[in-house]
């Protein structure tokens, strides 16, 4: 493996999430629902891990701004412009395969 300094490694760590940031913006078609069922994350946790890492650094953020940051636009946008409904399949799959910190109250 390259030896990278810390800032180097810090660098290319935020480079690459800009870039999955910019392609999950562009993949609106792909719903939270579904990266939950595949990835076991979805936005919405992105932009939770975004929130918490500020908040280590004594960064205030709300949960509507780190959804905006993650999402591009205010979240309610987003859901009236790309938000579907999600089948009975898809919930069916979450419930199935929920992950533990998206149990019931704790998101």
């Amino acid at each position: 493996m390259a030896d990278l300094t810390p800032e180097q490694q810090r660098d290319f760590e935020a480079a690459a999430f800009r870039r999955l940031l910019e392609h999950l913006r562009g993949r609106t078609d792909v719903q939270n629902i579904d990266l939950m069922n595949f990835a076991g994350f979805c936005r919405n946790c992105l932009s939770n891990w975004y929130r918490e890492a500020a908040e280590a650094e004594g960064v205030a953020l709300s949960k509507e701004e780190s959804r905006e940051i993650v999402y591009g636009m205010p979240y309610g946008e987003w859901q009236a412009k790309h938000q579907s409904e999600a089948s009975g399949a898809q919930k069916a799959a979450f419930e199935q395969n929920r992950p533990k910190d998206h149990q019931q109250g704790k998101r």
